[in-house]
């Protein structure tokens, strides 16, 4: 009788996907070792670990280098799907601009002035902030302009808005309500309301991704913590939301992990990938 033939058992998922800022990241922009390792742990197991992020793809290059992961991104909140390895787009969508104009003034005619940011699209894009806008991020690099008209000078693939008053969540609410079909109002991050290509999501990157790589969405895993990780949630098989995570996002997880600040994203892959 013939021996039978010993299989590697499947790991529990071939994809897993993770937010950046406020999910794999902690607050000083580093990943902790414990990350590192299991993240190591996933490869070697055979899955595929994608970074999915509302970060333009030149802002993730470095972070991708001390991810030691030279494949694909998914930046911009899906606007660009990012080979890390050839540095170059494989694919990207831009907000046409005089639309993104025409957004931002039916916003400000209900809520008053706003402060503007926008990212180029490119692998050597640049983030510019009109005067007044604040960066979220104060680590993360910006070029500010004389003025707002300076904003459109190149191909942008996403706005961001900061209002003096307002909270994110009521900055959000009246854009969505106000701009339409011109453009994708997500929600991002603290003092993070967006305008992106009207229909793309973090989940359109994630499925173009997904197919590049052979992989389908009952392969996936994804991890986030603001509204705009929703649409990656309701795309892939499970859902975990950070114990930080805006409350629209818990309420659609499948499971609620640690903080980001406590390691959320390894204590989940350190059970599955044992």
């Amino acid at each position: 009788m013939a021996a039978p033939i010993a299989y590697a058992p499947r790991t529990a998922y071939s994809l897993i996907a993770t937010d950046l800022d406020g999910t794999l990241l902690r607050g000083d922009d580093t990943f902790s070792d414990r990350s590192l390792d299991v993240l190591a742990r996933v490869r070697a197991a055979g899955a595929c670990h994608l970074v999915v992020t509302g970060r333009p793809a030149p802002r993730v290059r470095p972070l991708l280098d001390n991810l030691r992961g030279g494949g694909l991104a998914v930046c911009g909140q899906g606007a660009q799907l990012y080979d890390a390895g050839a540095d170059r787009l494989l694919w990207s969508v831009t907000l046409d601009r005089e639309l993104a104009e025409t957004a931002l003034g039916k916003i400000e005619a209900e809520v008053g002035q706003v402060y503007a940011a926008v990212d180029q699209d490119g692998v050597d894009g640049l983030t510019l902030i009109e005067p007044g806008y604040l960066m979220p991020h104060p680590t993360l690099p910006a070029l500010r302009v004389g003025s707002r008209d300076d904003l459109w000078c190149e191909p942008i693939s996403k706005v961001l808005l900061r209002h003096p008053g307002l909270s994110d969540d009521e900055l959000a609410a009246t854009a969505r309500s106000v701009v339409g079909s011109l453009a994708t109002v997500t929600m991002s991050g603290p003092g993070t309301v967006e305008l992106q290509p009207c229909g793309i999501t973090k989940a359109t990157g994630l499925a173009l991704a997904a197919e590049h790589l052979g992989l389908r969405p009952e392969d996936t895993l994804a991890f986030g913590d603001m509204p705009n990780d929703i649409p990656m949630f309701d795309w892939a098989a499970h859902g975990v939301a950070m114990a930080n995570a805006h409350p629209e996002l818990k309420a659609v997880a499948d499971e609620v992990t640690t903080s980001n600040e406590d390691d959320g994203v390894a204590i989940v892959l350190e059970r599955l990938f044992a």
